[in-house]
């Protein structure tokens, strides 16, 4: 009699360089005598990918351990394996406060998670951490997550900034590039299976190639993922300001395939608070970079993410940033309270603030952007741009869709109204018709 496959039950939470580490593994996984399930009671085996940037990150990643645990009673479950960044950071205190958990696999250790399953369900508990200096090189492939029309590309993996609120590089070590032609092949592939858009992710992407090539390169690196013929959109993000160079400027104005949006972590304006976070840039700073960037490309779309209520902020320090927010009119924003992360610098400084506050100023924060937002995306009414059509609202005619300026999960839509059939994954040109505070509506243009 044929022995029955294992079945898999995978989670991947927190950020999208979390979300490629857990493509890979589902790759491997399905290489391997394994089978994918989505039902938690059927599963044999449940791989939870977790994270802890914050707090809050976390305490959900614990929550979902203790709930997948629950089917070890409920339900098939005879291994519960935690991956990922908290697995990384607290395997010792997951091995002695969730007993629950059998197996544990660090950020550069996913490659062996073939190996991890094994042991696992051959009554083993194995914890594997590897150096937090290696690069999981070992390709076999991605399993897509995305829908697969568009792919996050992990650049480089790890932080050297080591700013002082952040816990990354305990987590995932120092900065690594990762070689360009490993990176052009895993893209001609992600291509080849229908991707249409790459989107370049790491803790820093501006700092590609300065480890390797001893120079800034992610220029470089576009030009050759941009001969890729079926690749229609390049899309960077996590460009710390300072770091933001003449040949990748350059490269934005000359390279058709490289969107003109770039995403700017500038976590404050004010240069006390930015000197305590130890940013490496000053308000004087950002007003140049952002000055030069709109000048050199005028219909550039510049996100950015701020922290509220960081340790000694003062309501004059946080009023600056309002002026600076909304003299800077970003054209996308998102705004986290401050978290006091154990073991970085931050969280032991005075002057904590308390949670009503912080929250408050990320509310204020956002209530400002919303009207800079609503103003903005007013002026795009008449205009035409390309929408890459991402899924359908049932039987109400409309698509919903992503121009270049909307980077996916965090940015908004533009909802399409047409009675033409429309494919999810191709581009269709569209005139501008309506505006809200995140999204906008169009129909097609003619032709």
């Amino acid at each position: 009699m044929t022995k029955a496959k294992p079945k898999i039950l995978f989670i991947s939470l927190g950020c999208d360089k979390n979300r490629v580490d857990a493509e890979k593994m589902l790759a491997l996984i399905g290489q391997g005598d394994y089978l994918l399930t989505d039902d938690e009671q059927d599963a044999d085996v449940i791989i939870v990918n977790t994270c802890c940037f914050i707090t809050e990150a976390k305490q959900e990643s614990i929550d979902t351990l203790l709930e997948m645990a629950r089917y070890k009673q409920d339900g098939n479950c005879k291994a519960l394996i935690a991956c990922g960044c908290m697995a990384q950071r607290y395997a010792q205190e997951i091995r002695q406060s969730l007993p629950e958990v059998d197996a544990i696999v660090g950020t550069t250790a996913y490659d062996a998670i073939r190996e991890v399953i094994e042991k696992a369900l051959a009554g083993e508990r194995p914890i594997r951490l590897d150096d937090l200096r290696k690069i999981a090189l070992e390709d076999g492939g991605r399993m897509l997550t995305t829908g697969g029309h568009y792919a996050y590309l992990k650049i480089a993996e790890g932080c050297d900034k080591h700013c002082t609120y952040c816990a990354i590089p305990s987590m995932r070590g120092p900065y690594r590039s990762i070689p360009k032609n490993s990176l052009v092949s895993e893209a001609q592939r992600l291509a080849e299976n229908g991707v249409r858009e790459l989107i370049l992710v790491a803790q820093e992407t501006t700092l590609y190639g300065t480890d390797l090539y001893g120079r800034k390169c992610l220029h470089e690196l576009v030009h050759e993922l941009a001969q890729i013929k079926q690749i229609r959109w390049i899309r960077v993000m996590y460009c710390y300001p300072e770091e933001i160079y003449d040949g990748l400027i350059a490269c934005m104005k000359e390279e058709p395939k490289l969107v003109h949006y770039l995403d700017l972590p500038i976590q404050h304006s004010n240069d006390s608070v930015l000197r305590r976070m130890g940013r490496r840039t000053s308000e004087h700073d950002l007003r140049a970079i952002i000055r030069k960037l709109r000048r050199e490309i005028p219909d550039i779309i510049l996100r950015t993410t701020l922290i509220t209520g960081f340790p000694g902020e003062t309501r004059e320090q946080f009023e600056d940033l309002c002026r600076f927010i909304n003299e800077m009119e970003f054209n996308r924003l998102g705004v986290f309270p401050y978290s006091q992360e154990e073991g970085t610098p931050a969280a032991g400084m005075g002057d904590q603030i308390d949670e009503e506050t912080k929250l408050s100023r990320r509310d204020e924060l956002m209530e400002l952007q919303q009207e800079i937002s609503l103003d903005l995306n007013e002026k795009m009414k008449g205009s035409q741009t390309d929408v890459l059509i991402e899924g359908y609202v049932p039987g109400e005619n409309v698509y919903i869709g992503r121009g270049y300026g909307d980077a996916p999960e965090v940015d908004g839509y533009i909802f399409v109204n047409t009675d033409i059939p429309l494919e999810t994954g191709n581009f269709v040109r569209v005139m501008i018709t309506g505006s809200s505070e995140y999204d906008l509506t169009a129909v097609p243009v003619s032709g």
